[in-house]
């Protein structure tokens, strides 16, 4: 796949962002607008009046989530992942290969963290300047070679310069508000059951029963959403990062090793979405299977093939 262009590329994704910013919390409202519908049973004006009243609770609720997750999404990000700073004086390699690639293409040098772990994985984060970052596995950086490594460095700057990895984070952040949705639904449907009565002649077991439907179909949206941010964001990573090294069968050749041994453990799946490949999660989930599906990378296979056309 033809390298589309940087400023092409950083406008795409600047008007996805903007779009998903919009369509993120509209699809909330119309989940809370159809929670009121199915519990005001046709009543349009109390359901309306109803809706007016928390229009702007839930949306200052997603504002204040956003908000904090959005700026803070670093560290968590690590903690997800158990990542810590790159140590230049131990891993002058490394640093050497990205100040090289970054000067090679006049951009100011991110920083580096790395992930003691065998996996062959890597991944690019960051909001701005202050605080893109590049992590590493100690896998990966001990499995391949110069030319290899700096392919792999290449590709995540190049996610990084195209503002892919902005984008990225507000589907996590979205995405993440939507999964906890759905977990407090169904915890607290599993608890109006347990704790509601035979003879109880309330609702509350309906409603809870509502809104955790509304809440499942929310997320299966949201990650239909997440879908249309399209797979090419990876192609258009290594047709990038050929760009910068001129060197497309050292990228093809990480890909191969890094294949079928990518499978890195993060406390929050959502995180996956930022590896340079997730096609190792295997988890027999109900929400993962749904994630499986609506993939956001593809196959690993196709972007060898890609690679060694180019």
């Amino acid at each position: 796949m033809k390298y589309v262009g940087l400023h092409t590329q950083i406008g795409r994704n600047n008007r996805k962002s903007f779009l998903l910013l919009v369509a993120f919390p509209a699809l909330i409202l119309v989940g809370v607008y159809a929670v009121l519908y199915f519990l005001g049973k046709g009543d349009f004006d109390l359901i309306n009046q109803q809706f007016l009243v928390v229009f702007p609770i839930v949306l200052a609720a997603v504002a204040i989530w956003f908000v904090i997750a959005f700026f803070f999404h670093t560290k968590l990000i690590q903690m997800a992942t158990h990542s810590v700073p790159l140590e230049r004086k131990d891993n002058m390699r490394v640093y050497n290969l990205t100040e090289n690639l970054c000067m090679s293409v006049g951009m100011k040098m991110p920083k580096l963290f790395i992930i003691e772990s065998g996996a062959l994985n890597a991944y690019a984060s960051g909001i701005n300047e202050k605080t893109y970052a590049v992590t590493l596995t100690r896998g990966i950086i001990d499995a391949l070679t110069d030319e290899e490594l700096e392919g792999v460095i290449a590709h995540e700057l190049t996610h990084i310069r195209n503002k892919d990895v902005r984008l990225l984070i507000v589907t996590i952040v979205f995405v993440g508000i939507f999964g906890l949705i759905v977990d407090v639904a169904f915890r607290s449907f599993l608890y109006s059951g347990n704790t509601r009565r035979k003879n109880d002649k309330d609702n509350s077991g309906a409603a809870m029963l509502i809104i955790l439907l509304v809440a499942v179909v929310l997320y299966f949206l949201s990650m239909i959403f997440k879908f249309a941010l399209s797979r090419s964001r990876e192609y258009m990573a290594d047709a990038g990062a050929v760009e910068m090294t001129k060197n497309a069968s050292a990228m093809a050749n990480a890909l191969r090793k890094v294949s079928g041994n990518s499978k890195l453990e993060t406390s929050n799946d959502e995180v996956r979405e930022l590896f340079i490949d997730n096609g190792d999660d295997k988890s027999n989930s109900f929400f993962s299977a749904i994630s499986n599906i609506f993939a956001t990378h593809p196959p690993i296979e196709k972007r060898i093939k890609i690679l060694e056309q180019l």
